[in-house]
């Protein structure tokens, strides 16, 4: 239905804490596959004023944009969440599919898909439930490792910024005193005790401005001089490749990587800043920011501008944005040049390509912090960012680093040249840091002290820089002939049931919106009825047969029908366009009547309704009201129907117009005892009040 539907506090904490209790899961990311910090590492970094346990997190986009991304990122091990863009039109109308990863990722996709208020619940959500999490102590987080950052992300233009909708969308991150106390009380009974917990009320004082393609430079300045005055925000501002120039981002991008069919507009180069008015702004903004006690940055990078030249979006996006390998090779020669002008003065965060292969170069260059997107919608989904901690915890050792300022120095021999270059440094404390870094396993903050270990990292972040990018930028993981196959397809064609059961829908989905249930195995006649001169008449018409114990489906709530799921599904259909659809609402059923799927809704006896759409035929599935609790009452166009569902033909009592086939009562039985019924856990049955019956939210307009 490509309209996302934010989801009750209440059934997201039911849910979760479920799952955790029966599956040793959340929200379908086994704990085993997250990570919880290192007993022997202490990985945390300083981004602006705050301490977040380490430098990973997901950008701005799928993986921030409603609450159960936000935990499944943390589970992943992300401490730094960059919120997804938010800005004063929330109504915008995104293209269908919009996200392409079947190479290197292209999408069409740039804002936040759901409404200014409805996305300041959903930040707050997340954080609330990370923090019930935390506190339940069913999760293995070693101590030190539970500060989260949560960053937030604006756009495009001052006037935008400066209207009541989005002051209030900051001044609500900056104290969430009144969502944190209208949620705590929507938390369900059978977990009261976590009402009590102190929930994080200032949730953020940092933002990321995104300039988006087009924005005037002054128009930059503005926007930030604005957010570093009237709201008091500590800045990054996220800056576009297109500071490179037409000629070596051309150069970097056809000549290095062989992308010769990625096309850039020579207006993205027009319409966007040049360096030089870059560097006079960032100057300027650092010099207010420090007048005012706040700090500054800059962040590499956005997107890059491409043409269309794919059939897989609507051929009415003339342009995409390029993300993945070839973008880091972008991204980071602009913090080379970028640092070549400004040295240390700035901290810089990342976002372009990055992966468990180059993460722990990124943190070695003392980017803070590291974000993620293209490839956590690759198979594995989140928990493909908790792998890339191995190969850093893996170097930290080899270098004799407990810390990450420590591994910045050590990382590529630079520490000493570092050293060197620091003013201010008296003779003894210098001697301590010379002596300590040549000695295996040294101890360096012994040595130097908090402040002097920070600038220390911060100048050997620089040379290190100097070292890396050059081997980087011709490293062929980031060519095209590394990039260039895409997802294995069998030919064959998806099933409302039944498929090769590869499980790739559901961790790639960034918003969890696929999910399994289980199906007996079993072959079921296909019989359709009819009644003929006042008797029941029935015929078999061939058979369905259920041959895979799990099957798949969809929670349209949460489905944005972007597409990746297609992308990495072995056949062809797409899972969120075949697969059993399901509507957290009666409304959203009834308002989308060109989709097939189900719903439940409460029934006149106290029960619930089903309702169920089946190629495009309307179908209702009740209690039959008789006291039978064997028998139900089947309804669809032109029939009305008591039967028991286990021996139909002779129970059926009722009228029909024409034929019914009663295939599609089983697969409403099938689906109501799998889905809404019995032990499973997902999002349908979560939604749930204590007494039992089917919660039903107000849709959203």
């Amino acid at each position: 239905m490509a309209d996302l539907r934010p989801y009750p506090f209440g059934a997201l904490i039911r849910r979760a804490l479920r799952e955790l209790d029966e599956r040793n899961s959340i929200f379908d990311l086994p704990v085993s596959k997250g990570f919880f910090g290192s007993a022997d590492h202490d990985l945390s970094v300083r981004f602006h004023r705050h301490a977040p346990s380490s430098p990973l997190g997901p950008a701005a986009g799928p993986q921030t944009q409603m609450a159960q991304n936000l935990v499944l990122s943390w589970l992943a091990g992300c401490r730094v969440f960059e919120l997804k863009t938010v800005q004063i039109r929330d109504d915008l109308q995104i293209p269908r599919p919009c996200i392409d990863m079947q190479t290197v990722g292209y999408n069409v996709e740039w804002s936040q898909e759901l409404r200014l208020e409805e996305s300041l619940d959903e930040y707050v959500k997340g954080s609330m439930l990370i923090e019930i999490l935390q506190a339940s102590g069913r999760l293995p987080v070693v101590p030190g490792f539970e500060r989260v950052v949560f960053d937030m992300s604006v756009g495009y233009d001052l006037a935008g910024i400066q209207s009541d909708k989005v002051q209030a969308f900051i001044a609500g991150l900056q104290d969430a005193t009144a969502v944190v106390d209208r949620l705590r009380a929507e938390i369900p009974a059978e977990y009261a005790a976590y009402r009590d917990l102190d929930f994080t009320t200032r949730l953020s004082d940092t933002l990321t401005l995104s300039t988006f393609h087009g924005c005037p430079p002054d128009e930059i300045e503005k926007i930030l001089a604005y957010l570093i005055e009237h709201d008091g925000l500590h800045c990054n501002v996220k800056l576009n490749p297109m500071l490179l120039g037409p000629a070596r981002a051309r150069e970097l991008l056809h000549d290095v990587m062989g992308y010769r069919d990625v096309h850039i507009p020579d207006t993205a180069f027009e319409r966007d800043a040049r360096w030089d008015q870059m560097e006079g702004f960032v100057d300027r903004l650092g010099t207010l920011a420090a007048s005012r006690d706040l700090s500054f940055g800059v962040k590499f990078t956005n997107t890059l501008i491409v043409e269309n030249r794919r059939s897989f979006f609507p051929a009415s996006e003339k342009e995409m944005y390029l993300s993945g390998a070839p973008l880091h090779v972008l991204a980071i020669n602009l913090v080379a040049a970028f640092r070549d002008v400004f040295g240390a003065r700035f901290p810089i965060s990342f976002s372009a390509g990055i992966d468990r292969g180059n993460f722990a170069d990124a943190v070695a260059l003392g980017l803070v912090p590291v974000t993620v997107c293209s490839d956590l919608l690759q198979p594995g989904g989140y928990g493909r960012a908790a792998r890339y901690y191995d190969p850093l915890l893996t170097r930290m050792a080899e270098v004799g680093a407990r810390t990450i300022p420590e591994y910045v120095i050590r990382a590529f021999g630079a520490g000493g040249e570092a050293l060197a270059a620091l003013t201010g440094v008296d003779d003894a404390t210098r001697a301590a840091c010379a002596a300590a870094l040549t000695t295996p396993g040294g101890d360096l903050a012994a040595a130097a002290g908090p402040e002097l270990l920070a600038r220390w990292a911060a100048e050997a972040a620089v040379r290190n820089t100097a070292i890396h990018v050059p081997r980087a930028t011709v490293d062929p993981r980031y060519a095209l002939r590394t990039n260039s196959k895409p997802p294995k397809k069998l030919g064959s064609h998806l099933a409302l049931f039944d498929c090769v059961t590869c499980n790739k829908c559901v961790p790639v989905c960034p918003n969890d919106a696929n999910f399994a249930f289980v199906l007996p195995a079993m072959t079921q006649p296909i019989v359709k009825v009819r009644r003929d001169a006042g008797r029941w008449v029935a015929r078999t018409d061939g058979e369905v047969t259920i041959a895979q114990k799990q099957q798949y489906a969809n929670f349209a709530d949460f489905c944005n029908e972007c597409g990746n799921c297609d992308v990495f599904c072995p056949e062809d259909g797409g899972p969120y366009v075949v697969k059993p659809r399901f509507f957290g609402t009666a409304a959203d059923w009834r308002r989308f009547v060109h989709l097939d799927g189900f719903a439940v809704e409460p029934a006149e006896d106290g029960g619930r309704r089903l309702l169920g759409r089946i190629d495009g035929r309307e179908l209702w599935l009740e209690p039959a009201g008789d006291g039978a609790a064997d028998r139900v009452r089947f309804t669809g166009p032109g029939f009305a129907v008591t039967l028991a569902p286990a021996d139909p033909v002779a129970t059926l009592d009722g009228d029909a117009d024409g034929e019914i086939d009663l295939t599609q009562l089983h697969i409403m039985v099938w689906i109501r005892d799998a889905v809404f019924e019995g032990g499973a856990v997902n999002y349908l049955n979560a939604l749930r009040d204590d007494g039992g019956a089917a919660a039903t939210p107000e849709a959203s307009s």
